[in-house]
Order: structure tokens, then sequence, then C-alpha cells
């Protein structure tokens, strides 16, 4: 499964950016090993079920430290079976695209 999420303090002192809350949150996504990608906007997680959702966990737990409140936003795409879509499907579109440019 691949799981997007987005997660942000709320709550701390008015002059706080959350930078360093977000890079919290990326160092616990990042150690655990499972394959992710992290834009402007998500950090997508590739694994099972339970890993995923408990680096989600660990991940948000780790942005409370700067916040009395987290706001928490998830998108899961769950295709039992399949692996290697953080990437697959990006090549698959990049595929796509290089076909209807050469049409």
């Amino acid at each position: 499964m691949l799981v997007a999420f987005s997660v942000a303090p709320s709550g701390g002192s008015a002059d706080a950016s959350v930078h360093d809350a977000v890079a919290a949150a990326v160092e616990v996504v990042r150690a655990s090993g499972l394959p992710n990608h992290t834009d402007a906007m998500f950090t997508t997680i590739e694994g099972e079920w339970d890993e995923v959702f408990d680096v989600v966990r660990r991940a948000t737990q780790a942005v409370g430290e700067y916040g009395s409140r987290v706001s928490l936003v998830l998108k899961a795409d769950i295709r039992p079976g399949y692996s290697g879509e953080l990437t697959g499907k990006v090549e698959r579109l990049e595929q796509a695209l290089g076909d209807r440019r050469s049409s």
C-alpha cells in the first residue's frame, strides 16, 4: 500500500515555523527503512498496512512535541499484491506522457 500523509503541529508559539516539526516527522519516516518520498505537500510511504501506519503514528507523535494539537491528513492506495508502486506509478505516467508526445 501507499500512504501519503501530511502532519503539522498547531497550538505552538505565535512565531513558530513548522519546518522543525516536519523535519522530526520525516526523520521518523526515513529511519523506518520503508520506501518513501517527500515533496512540498506530502510524504508518501510504501509498505504493508501495519508497518506503514506504525510509521505514521510515530511521525505524528514526533510532531506532537511541537504543539498542543496535531493536524494529520492521509490518503491511501491499498492494492494487495503490488509493490514498487512508489516509483512504478510515476514511471508509467512518464511513459504515457512520452507516448502522447510522440503521437
